[in-house]
């Protein structure tokens, strides 16, 4: 994905203008290097800094994120409900629970962000997922990209309409809700798929998994 993006070069050398009959020209020197500090700072620094954290998904900043999540339309965080299961904190006497008649509640609900890297993840996906074909090659290809600061994933065909991602690193609670609750791990058409933290020991003889001898059946 990287190689496939444009290198972009911001620098702007003003002195390259100057003719070689005013290299002695002290003054006019003065002011094309002071010209060129300003662009310095005020160009090439300004269009840097948009690059990294606005531009690049695998740097952007809060703000890139949140231009890429309108763009993308893929929100960067998750609601929950209330709890309607009965009152909740208050100083009511005779329905609120308190200090000396029970335990906080969540009447309104609440929104969660996700962590910032696991939205440069998120949208990472998303972007892969609109402007791909879904083979297997190309999303392992993305895969190496995308979590290579993370460990080994990968995707396998099972030939019968199913797939299987790889993550041959722990995932994260955040992660793992984002798979979960989001249809975000790219996938043809048609074509059912799921995911596997291979870190979790699962039901085998092999050296480690659990067993009769040891522990109980996983999957």
């Amino acid at each position: 994905m990287a190689q496939d993006i444009q290198s972009f070069d911001f620098s702007v050398d003003l002195l390259k203008a100057i003719l070689w009959q005013y290299d002695e020209a002290a003054n006019l020197q003065g002011l094309l290097n002071a010209k060129d500090a300003w662009y310095a700072a005020n160009q090439t620094q300004f269009w840097n800094d948009w690059y990294a954290n606005v531009f690049d998904l695998a740097t952007a900043n809060e703000f890139g994120l949140a231009v890429w999540s309108v763009i993308l339309g893929f929100p960067l965080f998750f609601n929950t409900a209330p709890i309607v299961t009965g009152p909740i904190f208050g100083f009511d006497s005779q329905t609120g629970f308190n200090f000396d008649n029970g335990n906080f509640g969540d009447n309104n609900g609440n929104t969660y962000e996700l962590p910032v890297g696991t939205k440069r993840i998120a949208l990472q996906l998303r972007y892969f997922q609109l402007t791909s074909s879904g083979t297997v090659p190309e999303i392992n290809r993305m895969l190496k990209y995308v979590f290579s600061g993370l460990g080994p994933a990968w995707l396998e065909d099972y030939g019968d309409m199913t797939q299987g991602y790889i993550f041959d690193f722990p995932l994260t609670a955040d992660l793992r809700y984002l798979f979960d609750n989001y249809d975000i791990l790219p996938r043809p058409a048609g074509v059912s798929s799921a995911y596997f933290d291979a870190t979790v020991p699962h039901w085998g003889f092999a050296v480690g998994d659990l067993n009769f001898d040891n522990g109980n059946f996983g999957g």
